[in-house]
């Protein structure tokens, strides 16, 4: 290939995708409303992968939530078993701010978390310390939540680390209990 044509081909490629990026207010019209202090409030049970840069499965866990109000915070209690027998847990306090706008805090979040909703999505962006060897690793994620009914979301996340993308993470949320 030469070198311009080569040159042509990643800048089309590039404007293709820049414009395919999604935006939240694409959705506002769309149902089931996608509230976070109100479907996560009881029990819930999630389902993930985590998939490396290739596509191909890295990681596979569930995770038990619990959620619920605290002086107008929505507190998440997040248990992960993962299918090699580790296991994590990470405490949500999330702020509903108005709008459809939610900031978050957790452990291992660094910063605040930014979250913003419209219709039945939601989009979360944040700064995870990731366990590393002797340390932490920080990746950023671009991540997208999906309300399919009133039992379900389905859950889209792009990890990157220095703005490159390093994997995907999708999991799917189930109410369970009275809840569901």
């Amino acid at each position: 290939m030469k070198p311009i044509t080569f040159l042509i081909a990643g800048l089309l490629a590039l404007a293709i995708t820049g414009c395919t990026t999604m935006k939240i207010e694409d959705y506002a019209d769309t149902e089931p409303q996608f509230r976070l202090e109100d479907y996560f409030l009881g029990q819930t049970r999630a389902w993930g992968i985590f998939e490396g840069r290739s596509g191909e499965v890295k990681r596979r866990f569930t995770v038990d939530i619990h959620g619920h109000m605290d002086d107008g915070e929505l507190v998440l209690e997040e248990d992960f078993q993962y299918a090699d027998g580790e296991t994590d847990r990470r405490v949500w306090r999330i702020t509903p701010e108005g709008d459809g706008r939610y900031t978050g805090r957790a452990g291992d979040i660094r910063g605040t978390a930014r979250g913003e909703a419209a219709g039945h999505a939601l989009n979360w962006r944040y700064t995870l310390e990731l366990p590393w060897r002797d340390g932490t690793v920080a990746v950023q994620f671009d991540d997208w939540m999906f309300r399919v009914d009133d039992d379900v979301v389905v859950n889209r996340a792009t990890v990157r680390k220095f703005g490159i993308r390093v994997g995907e993470v999708t999991l799917f949320f189930r109410k369970v209990g009275e809840a569901a």
